[in-house]
């Protein structure tokens, strides 16, 4: 009788994504390639599952343990190319990033002639989520157009277009404003097909001369510049994606409870004031007098998404990108 029992473990793509390295299908890749090794033998198939006790590398250096998840907004600037290594020489967004970045990957691709925003991550699990058409997230763009289309123009991209035998899920489309000989209008899609804009808006007579990304599911561009990468908080990420807190290891020191509202260390309920104004319990700093308790600031999209901004320098890190 064959045994059907599943080795333990997780599969070797799977580790490798997991590390940094590449996304599972890449890593796929890079294995049939013979650049991965386990145990000192070169593996030929993703089809293996390894366990922590197994020692991988990847080109003859061990990989790195797996780091938490992290998640990066870009704002691509036109002129790079969202790749590992061009073929043809051209500079590409992992040349451009900060030198401090570690080893990550993009979140899909924005293509030469196009900006705004582009996630990075350190995760090829992340990475692999994030793509996947099931996960639905709107992708919303601002298009700027060579002509002067109508609202009833833009219907059949509402419908689902059909171009060159290819049909288009549904879209939506909004006409933002005319500006001299161009239109300026929103699109949002869920699937991510190459050129899929440039092409469609080919087929209604409209050539698109500028083309930014704005948002991408929950995360948006903001007031980034171009040039500028900012992490994501932890927290936002973990609630988006729904993935696990991570604990604290044994020992770690807790945080000290806040003390209330107009009391000072040590003081006990119904003891003397101290003097100072109390705020409300759920008040914010800085809030005016007879402001709404708990009222909290619109934030700007994007704007409180992660750690301070910082400008690529434009120096190349070809490496950055295996």
């Amino acid at each position: 009788m064959a045994d059907n029992t599943t080795p333990p473990g997780d599969r070797i793509a799977k580790v490798l994504a997991r590390a940094g390295i590449a996304s599972r299908r890449e890593a796929e890749r890079l294995i049939a390639e013979g650049r991965v090794a386990v145990n000192g033998k070169t593996v030929d198939s993703p089809a293996l599952n390894v366990t922590e006790a197994d020692k991988i590398t990847f080109d003859g250096t061990p990989i790195a343990e797996p780091e938490p998840p992290r998640l990066w907004r870009y704002h691509k600037p036109v002129g790079l190319v969202t790749t590992a290594k061009d073929e043809k020489g051209r500079e590409t967004v992992f040349d451009a990033l900060p030198a401090d970045l570690p080893r990550v990957m993009s979140v899909g691709r924005l293509d030469l002639n196009s900006e705004g925003l582009l996630l990075l991550t350190n995760d090829g699990e992340i990475k692999r989520r994030l793509e996947l058409p099931t996960t639905g997230w709107l992708r919303r763009y601002r298009v700027r157009v060579k002509g002067a289309p109508t609202e009833d123009d833009l219907a059949p991209l509402r419908a689902g277009i059909e171009v060159e035998g290819e049909r288009f899920k549904p879209m939506e489309a909004r006409l933002d404003r005319l500006q001299g000989a161009n239109a300026w209008l929103t699109l949002g899609l869920r699937e991510g097909r190459n050129r899929e804009i440039r092409r469609a808006m080919g087929a209604l007579g409209l050539v698109v001369n500028r083309l930014i990304r704005i948002s991408y599911g929950p995360f948006r561009l903001g007031e980034l510049k171009p040039g500028e990468v900012e992490e994501i908080k932890g927290r936002i990420l973990r609630e988006q994606l729904g993935l696990e807190s991570p604990e604290p290891p044994v020992g770690t020191a807790q945080a000290k409870p806040k003390r209330g509202p107009g009391r000072k260390p040590g003081a006990t309920p119904g003891g003397k004031p101290t003097g100072k104004p109390s705020r409300a319990p759920n008040a914010r700093p800085g809030a005016k007098p007879g402001g709404k308790p708990g009222a909290k600031p619109d934030p700007k999209p994007g704007a409180r998404a992660g750690s301070a901004r910082r400008k690529a320098p434009a120096r190349p890190r070809p490496e950055r990108g295996r």
